[in-house]
């Protein structure tokens, strides 16, 4: 089989980004679908070439949470979204944590999630530590959900919303919900 040309059509995708949309715009839902999961593969694949997965991960784990060990907000840091995330609790009743959600879901849940490390919290407090790496895409949208367990309920008592904008994490909403029960 001869080798496919692309270079006119990446130009023209390049040059013109009204015609990616045109093209897309043309395009039939099954061909659309498979377009869309050969550009999310492919967003993963270079974020995984791009990064020291390795290094970035053990970074976020020294820097990526407070002197209690809650998670700091997530950044962005070359081609990769750092997001860390545990739980420290001094019993199995109380315990304060922190998790982010991507697009609607959990992180370790995402398609976006390119590899996730979990840790034993340090020290003397129950719980654990967690650093997800996600390939960031534009209108990905994030929730920093902070909560905690007291009583036997688990309450949400804030979560900040992100925005990855041109390659930017931009807060857009931040939303104290003291005493709102988690399913």
């Amino acid at each position: 089989m001869a080798a496919r040309r692309y270079r006119t059509i990446v130009g023209h995708l390049t040059d013109s980004p009204a015609a990616a949309v045109e093209l897309v715009e043309r395009l039939d839902d099954a061909t659309l679908a498979h377009l869309g999961a050969a550009v999310a593969d492919e967003v993963r694949r270079r974020a995984r070439a791009a990064g020291d997965l390795d290094a970035v991960i053990a970074a976020a784990f020294e820097q990526g949470f407070d002197h209690a060990g809650l998670a700091h907000d997530p950044w962005i840091e070359g081609p990769l979204l750092v997001c860390p995330g545990g739980l420290v609790g001094r019993s199995q009743a109380a315990h304060r944590c922190r998790f982010v959600s991507v697009d609607g879901v959990w992180v370790w849940e995402s398609s976006d999630l390119v590899r996730e490390d979990k840790r034993s919290h340090p020290g003397e407090a129950l719980g654990f530590r967690a650093v997800a790496v996600v390939a960031p895409r534009e209108g990905l949208e994030l929730d920093v959900v902070s909560a905690r367990l007291r009583r036997g309920r688990h309450g949400v008592d804030r979560v900040v919303s992100y925005l990855v904008r041109r390659g930017e994490l931009v807060e857009v909403a931040a939303r104290e919900v003291s005493g709102r029960a988690l399913p």
